[in-house]
């Protein structure tokens, strides 16, 4: 097994105030609680204000990570924010996001669109400019609000998500074994119509009419979506175990991406694991996206679902196709 030359210093995370459930949502919309409840595993999510951004969601995970790393923004020299949900097409969040934290001007700043895998690219994008010995720490964000690009009259797609971010602060590997093991990234790129938003870019542009359709939310086709989730989250998994010489039960916690409890319950049955290593809270904040894997890292951490000697393996699949793996070593 290859030396890790990356390890996470520290972690943190951040919601919205405002909670909404699925009672709430059934006054609104024609659904019940137990009609997501079944068929996601989700009982509430967390949804921004409107003066709240997804550069605001952001700002307060790093905040949290960085103190639990014991750094200051002074130490970071590379920011990465993965999010499908910008500020704003231009700027970039993360360079919105350096202003806020007060990072220095000499801090390389960029986003990633990997979707529900975006964390775990930036983790491995982070984790290779570490390597090369030209940085010393990098802050990884997965920030998003959801709420602000799903289509709110349609049940089959604004019960499933919510306002998150989750943060990571990598450092340098002490050479003791542990830290970022490696990871596996990919993305069936021929299935990009499955989860889109159809207009607002340069190859269809907004217009009046296509705004009254309603194309400039999320749109997903959720069932093919789902065959192909679980055979790409089920073989990342596998890949990543093997490409290090680990076997399942050797894992400690999974953190799965965190969009429906039968695509998690259906890797565990694959991976043969019991469904108690599996870290869930998908219920209680539905789908964030990039921000889920990291919401769920700070949160198993915090309540001792990881402790020092573990290996934990986080798994995601998301619009774009994209999907990945990291096995970490604590």
């Amino acid at each position: 097994m290859v030396s890790p030359s990356t390890v996470i210093l520290g972690t943190g995370a951040y919601v919205p105030t405002r909670v909404l459930t699925n009672d709430e949502l059934s006054t609104r919309l024609d659904t019940t609680d137990e009609w997501i409840r079944t068929r996601t595993g989700i009982v509430e999510r967390h949804i921004a204000s409107p003066e709240e951004a997804t550069s605001d969601l952001a700002l307060n995970a790093a905040r949290v990570a960085l103190a639990d790393a014991k750094l200051s923004p002074a130490d970071i020299d590379l920011l990465i924010v993965a999010t499908i949900t910008p500020d704003q097409q231009i700027p970039a969040t993360a360079c919105i996001v350096q202003h806020k934290l007060g990072l220095a001007t000499t801090t390389t700043c960029l986003d990633i669109n990997a979707a529900c895998s975006g964390f775990i690219y930036a983790m491995e994008l982070a984790s290779a400019m570490i390597s090369t010995g030209r940085y010393r720490h990098a802050l990884i964000i997965g920030a998003e609000k959801l709420s602000s690009i799903v289509d709110w009259q349609d049940r089959t797609t604004c019960v499933l998500f919510g306002d998150g971010a989750g943060a990571a602060v990598l450092g340098r590997a002490d050479g003791k074994g542990t830290g970022i093991l490696g990871t596996k990234l990919g993305a069936f790129g021929e299935n990009a119509d499955l989860l889109q938003i159809p207009r607002g870019g340069s190859r269809a542009p907004l217009t009046e009419e296509t705004i009254g359709a309603r194309e400039h939310f999320l749109k997903m086709k959720g069932k093919e979506i789902f065959k192909i989730a679980v055979r790409a989250m089920d073989e990342a998994a596998r890949d990543i175990l093997e490409q290090h010489g680990v076997t399942a039960d050797q894992v400690a916690c999974v953190i799965p991406h965190q969009a429906n409890l039968r695509i998690i319950e259906a890797i565990a049955q694959y991976l043969e694991l019991p469904s108690e290593r599996f870290y869930v809270n998908l219920d209680r904040y539905g789908n964030t996206s990039a921000a889920s894997i990291p919401i769920a890292l700070d949160e198993a951490r915090r309540l001792g679902r990881i402790k020092p000697g573990d290996i934990t393996l986080l798994v995601a699949f998301g619009a774009g196709l994209t999907y990945g793996s990291a096995l970490i070593r604590w």
